[in-house]
């Protein structure tokens, strides 16, 4: 029982430890203000609401936008309709470079976050952060104006993604991601004078 009790401290000290790394090299790119940089390509994080975003070979309307921030780091995802009836969403952080992923929901799963590692739909995911950030929505989210979400994140291969979001006291929602370039987006706003 003592070599389990070792094994599950020394486990949990790793994860700690890998949490603080990620969450450190995250703040040294993000601004000490807590709000997102402003990118002098415009684009994906000026997106509002009913602008039009090709992503690929769809197009999508924006019906609302989540604004997140956790300590001095903040990211936004606008909610995208295509009449699929289907949840995707963009996500868009600002740093150095921008990093943009498409989200479609998982309604189905029954995986649960926390563990090392997650097979879904026939790929591996590792666990590379968890946190609990402040948001606020705007336009047709199902969420209050305001609240708090926790959120696991996992990657796999070829820019995989997987992401648990609890929002206020609601249970998991499930979504999978893929890594997207700023090339795979062409934006269509609905005003120019923004």
């Amino acid at each position: 029982m003592d070599a389990l009790t070792t094994c599950l401290v020394a486990g949990g000290v790793v994860l700690a430890g890998v949490a603080i790394l990620v969450r450190a090299r995250r703040r040294a790119t993000g601004r000490t203000d807590g709000q997102a940089t402003a990118s002098p390509r415009g684009g994906p994080l000026r997106l509002a609401l009913h602008d039009r975003v090709r992503i690929r070979d769809r197009e999508y309307a924006v019906s609302g936008t989540i604004r997140l921030v956790e300590g001095d780091w903040s990211w936004v995802q606008h909610l995208l309709d295509d009449d699929s009836g289907t949840h995707h969403r963009l996500s868009v952080e600002d740093g150095p470079e921008v990093e943009l992923v498409l989200w479609t929901a998982e309604p189905g799963a029954t995986v649960t976050p926390g563990a090392p590692t997650i097979a879904l739909g026939g790929r591996r995911y590792t666990w590379t952060e968890t946190g609990q950030a402040r948001y606020t929505a705007t336009g047709e989210t199902g969420l209050p104006s305001a609240g708090t979400v926790r959120y696991h994140d996992y990657q796999g291969g070829g820019g995989a993604r997987l992401s648990f979001e609890a929002y206020g006291e609601e249970s998991w929602r499930v979504a999978r991601g893929d890594l997207l370039d700023p090339a795979d987006l062409t934006i269509r706003p609905t005003t120019e004078d923004r």
